[in-house]
């Protein structure tokens, strides 16, 4: 079998690969729950490449973004559900329904994308899901009937509270500005501190949980992004860390082999480095 610039070629790939016998094993087992975090893993890379600024990689990391669609829907298909052209269709389905200042007839063409159309548009998809789920003969009320339910639970955590607090703010429910919620960051880190003093473990996660939370809000008040800010931190350590670890290697020593305060010297060296 050839690559192929045609999306059929990867759907033959992937139905060789789960076909059982004749296939790979490894595919052939996996399942819906065990592929999840391979798509959550694919998505964050495809997020660090354009961070990079690396297209090359970023050609790659979309293919491997597209095959964990692909592994899905080949799954789905082989129980019945649904197929990858069914995937496709909702997409489209969807875009086009949710631009009917773009794709629809000349006068909404004309009107533009009105306020509030958008809203009602996604009022009737949600009503839709739920008449599906009746004819299904689920729950309507197990998913999606809670103000906030329509914030994916997957998303990272910092980006999900952020989500969720852009969500009840749309509502009324939001701090006015920015300096209340650095008392409130103040008060959760107090509540904090009598959880260590109990040695509670589980107050001690719930209130540290509670101090994340009010600094995401803090964040989004300053209009600065949780998930943005503490990538750049994250990426900062990593740079820092690194030139302790090459001072070190020149030296004759490691991170191994260094005492605290040798590495303490270097990483003031690479701050002042910035």
């Amino acid at each position: 079998m050839k690559p192929s610039k045609d999306i059929s070629r990867l759907l033959e790939i992937m139905a060789a690969l789960r076909t059982p016998v004749t296939g790979c094993p490894w595919d052939v087992e996996q399942t819906f729950e065990t592929i999840a975090p391979y798509t959550l893993e694919e998505a964050y890379e495809v997020a660090d490449a354009i961070a990079r600024g690396d297209l090359d990689d970023l050609r790659d990391e979309l293919g491997d973004l597209l095959l964990q669609v692909v592994f899905h829907a080949r799954m789905a298909e082989e129980q019945g559900e649904f197929g990858f052209g069914d995937v496709v269709e909702a997409i489209t389905t969807k875009m086009i329904r949710r631009h009917p200042h773009v794709f629809g007839d000349d006068a909404a063409r004309n009107a533009g994308m009105a306020k509030g159309m958008w809203n009602r548009i996604k009022a009737e998809e949600k009503a839709e899901k739920r008449a599906s789920r009746l004819a299904r003969g689920l729950d309507p009320e197990d998913h999606g009937s809670g103000y906030l339910d329509s914030v994916p639970v997957a998303l990272p955590a910092l980006t999900r509270a952020l989500k969720l607090q852009e969500k009840a703010a749309q509502v009324g429910f939001d701090w006015k500005d920015a300096k209340p919620i650095l008392d409130k960051i103040e008060e959760e880190i107090g509540e904090l501190r009598e959880a260590m003093e109990k040695q509670d473990r589980p107050a001690i996660e719930d209130e540290f949980g509670d101090v994340l939370f009010a600094l995401v809000n803090f964040g989004r008040h300053l209009k600065i992004d949780a998930e943005t800010a503490l990538r750049g931190t994250n990426e900062k350590f990593r740079s820092r860390l690194h030139h302790v670890e090459r001072a070190l290697d020149a030296s004759g020593s490691s991170l191994e082999k260094a005492t605290l305060d040798e590495m303490e010297d270097l990483w003031q060296q690479a701050k002042g480095k910035r």
